[in-house]
């Protein structure tokens, strides 16, 4: 029997081993074990206690087994997997003093926070989203009512088809396994198949194409082409009303803000009155630093507001004549609101198509007619007596008449055929009343033309255009001076004989006279009446003259403009200027009187546009405005009825402006024009 055990070592928390003595086992063993009280350290290896324990097996004996055995258990070192510390601490522990501190700072620093993010309690109701109604507009439902007469024996027959067919089908499929000689060939299955099956699709084929045929019926019809320009015209009218409305000079009417609460429109008005409050002494602190002109604050002194000034409505351009120049422009003669606008373009190496387009009120963004041309447009023209005709001169030469009602873009006469057409440029073209006074029915009206081939023309409306010269424009030799002891030379012979007619115009009072400007700078006084009859000589300008204009109430005085910078005033019976404008060193493209005051004209340098009232100063312009820094102007035109003037560019834009401040026809004036003009010419 085993003896009590000996004294065991102490136990080691959270560690276990195993240490075996044997005092009987054989010295193999006995090598590998140790007293209790030894110095040497019981704890074996695992490997050690195995093998010791193999040895064992082979050599106890009985004896052996009678021997007392002691077991020590003992513990290994904690492994630590896992660790987390406690966010709490208890009261008795070394480090609680300074965690309770720390803690009282933090409430204090969130006591000191509380209310400084201003977070406010506010109650929202979510609105349910109002219902809405939609409509769509689809094609007409055509419903058909079909029928047809059946008797007994269709009934009869169409019950015996029906079970035939089954079992005729069953027949067919037994037989063609079995090899039966009554099977139906390749080419009658064929044709049974392709019946049926054109029969079943021709129903749908037929309906496709009578749907495609009815709809594309529908886009070409002229009722819904009108029903589209009604819409169209409906829509510039919205989006233009109030710039249509200041061109014809109607009061417009700006819609009031409708509130549901009297009190809501109060405090509206009150926050208006604060923000105009402000944006005035913002304003006036700027002028006192010198930031902004005063004369454009929202206030402005009367002066100020009296001033001449021009603002732009809007402007005739749309894609098709963007990059091409406008080159003339023409009210029609019965219908102020139509405006026909010439353009060309023209490169440095050829010449490309222009454009003749007739612009309406109705529409300012794109143009109700639009006639291509093979050659850029220089000049057009209506009719007075038939207002639907359309004079058109291209720089080629050519002369074209276009009828405006019509939708087709031929032109309804054209010069193509003439014998005696233009060879240069057809810098200006002009219907003339031959009979004033006539009714209506009377009037009758010739076509005018000068080209730079030197010629003016009148053109004869037939069954074909063709023209007849009224006056040849020919060349002057320049008088050279001679210096003292200088041998005469000989003149050189001009390339040309006659010189390149420009621009002209006609009498406002006598048709039969009219004045002619060259490229040499001179201006001609002719008369239609005799053939190459000149009236008088103008010489004044050192360029090509651009456009000469007589004085629509002061009909013995005319403007002339050139590409020497300068614009003068001429009396038709004195060959000496009576007053020359020059404020810009550019070339004047174009000059026009004002329909409604003989004193006030307009011109056009470069990119800006000079207004002159002559009752005002004969020295500098009441306006001078830059319309478009990036484009040349090349034409103006007054407006008939309104207080507009229209700029054409070179990048094919029109733009309208208005024109604020100049004195009305009816004002007091000193007197005429030549009460203010003729003592200046006597000096």
């Amino acid at each position: 029997m085993p003896g009590p055990a000996g004294p065991r070592p102490p136990p080691t928390y959270g560690s276990s081993s195993t240490w075996i003595s044997n005092k009987s086992t054989t010295k193999s063993g006995l090598e590998g074990t140790a007293e209790p009280g030894s110095g040497q350290d019981p704890t074996l290896s695992l490997s050690a206690v195995q093998v010791g324990q193999e040895e064992m097996e082979e050599e106890l004996t009985e004896a052996d087994l009678d021997q007392r055995v002691d077991i020590y258990l003992s513990e290994t070192d904690t492994l630590w997997m896992f660790d987390m510390p406690s966010v709490m601490v208890s009261v008795e522990a070394e480090d609680a003093g300074r965690v309770l501190e720390r803690n009282k700072i933090y409430a204090d620093i969130c006591k000191t926070k509380a209310g400084s993010e201003r977070f406010e309690e506010r109650m929202v109701q979510t609105l349910a989203g109002a219902a809405k109604n939609k409509e769509v507009q689809c094609e007409t439902i055509i419903m058909e009512d079909k029928g047809m007469m059946v008797t007994s024996w269709d009934l009869d027959n169409s019950l015996d088809a029906s079970e035939i067919e089954p079992t005729s089908r069953a027949e067919g499929f037994g037989a063609t396994t079995g090899g039966s000689s009554k099977s139906p060939t390749t080419k009658e299955q064929e044709q049974t198949v392709s019946v049926s099956s054109d029969r079943e699709s021709a129903v749908p084929v037929r309906s496709q194409e009578e749907e495609k045929c009815h709809s594309e019926a529908i886009l070409t019809s002229e009722n819904l082409k009108q029903d589209l320009v009604i819409m169209e015209r409906i829509l510039m009218e919205n989006i233009f009303q109030p710039k249509l409305a200041a061109y014809r000079q109607i009061p417009v009417l700006i819609e009031p803000d409708i509130t549901s609460d009297r009190g809501d429109t109060a405090t509206a008005s009150e926050e208006d009155e604060e923000e105009e409050h402000d944006k005035e002494k913002k304003d006036e602190g700027k002028e006192g630093k010198g930031l902004i002109d005063p004369s454009m604050t929202i206030n402005k002194t009367p002066e100020e507001d009296a001033a001449p000034r021009l603002e732009q409505l809007w402007s005739y351009t749309c894609d098709l004549t963007s990059g091409h120049s406008v080159s003339s422009m023409a009210w029609n003669k019965v219908n102020p609101d139509l405006l026909a606008i010439g353009y060309r373009e023209f490169d440095s190496k050829d010449q490309k198509k222009g454009l003749a387009c007739c612009w309406s009120l109705k529409n300012p963004m794109w143009p109700e007619r639009i006639f291509q041309c093979d050659h850029g447009v220089t000049a057009v023209d209506f009719s007075l007596a038939s207002p639907n005709l359309l004079a058109v001169g291209t720089s080629s030469g050519s002369v074209a008449v276009y009828d405006v009602r019509s939708r087709n873009d031929a032109a309804f006469l054209d010069s193509s055929a003439s014998l005696n057409k233009h060879t240069g440029a057809v810098w200006q073209l002009r219907w003339v009343e031959q009979e004033r006074g006539a009714t209506e029915g009377d009037k009758k009206e010739r076509l005018m033309c000068i080209s730079a081939d030197g010629r003016v023309t009148e053109w004869l409306i037939q069954q074909r255009l063709d023209c007849i010269d009224l006056m040849k424009l020919r060349r002057t030799e320049r008088e050279k001076k001679k210096l003292p002891g200088e041998k005469e030379r000989k003149s050189e012979a001009p390339i040309s004989q006659q010189a390149a007619g420009m621009c002209f115009d006609f009498h406002p009072e006598d048709t039969d006279i009219y004045l002619a400007g060259t490229d040499e700078g001179h201006i001609y006084q002719c008369s239609c009446s005799g053939k190459e009859q000149i009236l008088g000589t103008y010489r004044g300008h050192k360029g090509p003259v651009y456009r000469v204009a007589w004085n629509p109430s002061s009909t013995d005085m005319f403007l002339s403009c050139s590409a020497d910078w300068s614009t003068i005033l001429w009396h038709r019976d004195s060959q000496t200027p009576l007053l020359t404008f020059s404020s810009v060193t550019a070339f004047v493209h174009d000059i026009m009187w004002s329909p409604k005051s003989a004193f006030i004209f307009a011109a056009v340098k470069e990119s800006r546009v000079e207004i002159w009232d002559l009752s005002v100063s004969i020295f500098n312009p009441v306006i001078s405005h830059t319309a478009n820094p990036e484009a040349n102007l090349t034409s103006i035109l007054f407006a008939k009825n309104t207080n507009c003037l229209l700029l054409g560019d070179s990048l094919g834009g029109v733009g309208v402006w208005e024109l604020f401040n100049l004195d009305a026809p009816g004002s007091n004036k000193v007197g005429t024009l030549h009460d203010i003009v003729c003592p200046v010419g006597a000096v």
